[in-house]
């Protein structure tokens, strides 16, 4: 049952630019929350370093805002710990395919049961415009003044690579559509992927709503098939003056995320378990 976005709301100060993608972002964030019948109470955001990762700033709900690159490892121990939280990551580009890497590789591999949103401005916007792994080739930024000399990263060829159960691409610009594919994230078992396109008016003047607009098409609605994985990849390699958005790819069947797999089934949460110490002194002394 749906519950009132009103519940969400929260007086704060946003102090994102005017035209940002990222109020589109929250507010089907928020709207999809509460369509699906989530309290603020049982939903966790974790949020990393970037204008994105202010998103929790501004809505009522939990949310933990950590180190640059570093909100997967902590979204990880917190779906561990309490299944019963739906555990969102949110972070940027640079957040989470330069910081967060890593992490982003990992979390995939294991199936950590998280939906990881990225806002993709194809920037690093809050600390004025630098180039990110996904600014494309030649674009002009501070660091990279005689033109970006590496192609931009494909985070989607990327994640279909490490058997992700969910990968999606969508855009700020089509909020019916962004919610369509947020639902079905939150509603997966495991890890779930959306990289979200975004302009960002400040700091990329080439990547606007208007040349976003002017490209980006729904291959679901052009009939792709979500579960044939190789006609993804296929998908996934178009960008210039086509750029696919939609669900590329969804597992037929559900495989055991690594709570499962690592603790097993559990009678009750990981935090509510009684706490069993070790013998830390007999352990040290055996080893010393």
């Amino acid at each position: 049952m749906a519950v009132d976005v009103k519940k969400y709301d929260l007086d704060r100060e946003n102090t994102w630019c005017p035209g940002c993608g990222n109020f589109a972002i929250m507010e089907v964030f928020k709207n999809t929350l509460a369509d699906m019948g989530f309290s603020p109470h049982e939903v966790l955001v974790v949020a990393g370093i970037g204008q994105a990762g202010k998103m929790p700033q501004h809505f009522r709900v939990n949310t933990m805002h950590v180190l640059h690159g570093r909100l997967l490892p902590v979204a990880t121990g917190a779906s561990l710990a309490d299944h019963r939280l739906k555990v969102i990551a949110v972070g940027g580009d640079g957040d989470g395919y330069a910081e967060g890497g890593n992490h982003l590789i990992h979390a995939a591999r294991r199936n950590i049961d998280v939906t990881y949103l990225v806002h993709n401005n194809m920037i690093y916007g809050l600390t004025k415009g630098q180039a990110s792994p996904t600014s494309g080739l030649g674009a002009r930024t501070p660091t990279t003044p005689g033109g970006n000399p590496l192609a931009g990263l494909n985070p989607i060829q990327l994640v279909l690579g490490l058997n992700t159960g969910f990968v999606a691409r969508a855009y700020a610009g089509d909020k019916k559509q962004l919610g369509k594919i947020l639902e079905k994230a939150i509603q997966k078992q495991g890890f779930a992927f959306i990289d979200i396109l975004q302009p960002c008016p400040s700091f990329n003047k080439i990547n606007t709503f208007k040349w976003f607009n002017d490209r980006v098409y729904d291959i679901n609605e052009e009939g792709h098939d979500p579960g044939n994985l190789v006609e993804a990849f296929r998908a996934a390699g178009e960008w210039g003056e086509r750029i696919p958005t939609g669900i590329f790819y969804e597992e037929k069947e559900e495989r055991p995320g690594f709570r499962e797999a690592l603790l097993g089934s559990l009678d009750r949460p990981l935090v509510e378990e009684e706490l069993n110490p070790l013998a830390i002194k007999e352990i040290m002394e055996e080893h010393l």
